[in-house]
């Protein structure tokens, strides 16, 4: 057999090493999927996900700093974070407290354990193209805002392989604005590195989650949806690492 030659040896390490984090996130998912099923009562569920997310981390030997998680409402809010990667969700699953309900594009209502498990889990779909159905799910999401139930958006609906922050859609500040919620924006660094659009396999990396200062909804600068959105826009823009992808179309 050829001994590898220099160049090619990071290259096998790095295949290796995307096998490896596939192995164990189907390991930890599928412990998850399996805790879903079998635990009662909706706040183990979400406890036993998040403790299967974490493990994968560590597993993976992704180093994960999440800082100002003190600055987290002990009431209920809606938390909007950027969109990068497949990971991100893993990522808030792990991290946030367990008493958030995530909103999920719906077309993972077509994934069968995925839907299985989100849904078990307290998970919130919301359709994206249809007209009437998007216009129910977004009056259940204010329902559950106004009921006091803490949610967790990604703003931007869906994630670009180009690297920067897209633009927000409105349902996150309407949510926050009819509940009476703190909107608490957040930042996830390095899950683009780790798996970006398109790849296959996971790259090792680092990842930061920075929890920024909530913003309070009823304050008259916010009254109204777009006024909160850009506001939590800029807020992130100012923290993560990636550029402005609105700036080209208001130059």
């Amino acid at each position: 057999m050829t001994a590898a030659t220099p160049d090619s040896a990071p290259g096998i390490l790095r295949y290796l090493y995307g096998y490896y984090a596939w192995f164990a996130f189907t390991c930890c998912a599928g412990s998850a999927a399996l805790m879903a099923f079998l635990l009662p009562g909706l706040n183990r569920r979400r406890g036993a996900a998040g403790r299967c997310a974490r493990a994968f981390f560590r597993l993976a030997g992704i180093r994960t700093e999440v800082r100002g998680l003190e600055r987290l409402p002990q009431g209920h809010c809606v938390v909007v974070a950027n969109h990068s990667s497949y990971l991100d969700g893993v990522i808030l699953q792990a991290f946030l407290p367990p008493r958030f309900s995530y909103v999920i594009k719906s077309e993972m209502r077509n994934v069968p354990i995925a839907h299985f498990f989100l849904r078990r889990i307290g998970s919130r779909f919301v359709e994206r193209f249809e007209a009437a159905a998007s216009a129910r799910d977004a009056r259940r999401l204010l329902r559950a805002a106004d009921n006091g139930e803490s949610l967790a958006f990604f703003p931007e609906g869906t994630f670009l392989g180009q690297p920067g922050l897209g633009k927000f859609h409105s349902g996150a500040f309407a949510t926050a604005i009819k509940g009476a919620a703190p909107l608490v924006p957040v930042v996830i660094h390095g899950s683009r590195a780790i798996l970006p659009t398109g790849a296959m396999l996971p790259r090792r990396g680092d990842l930061g989650i920075d929890i920024l200062d909530p913003v309070t909804p009823d304050h008259p600068s916010f009254a109204r949806h777009k006024s909160l959105a850009k506001h939590a826009r800029q807020q992130i823009l100012e923290v993560l690492d990636e550029p402005d992808l609105l700036a080209a179309d208001r130059s």
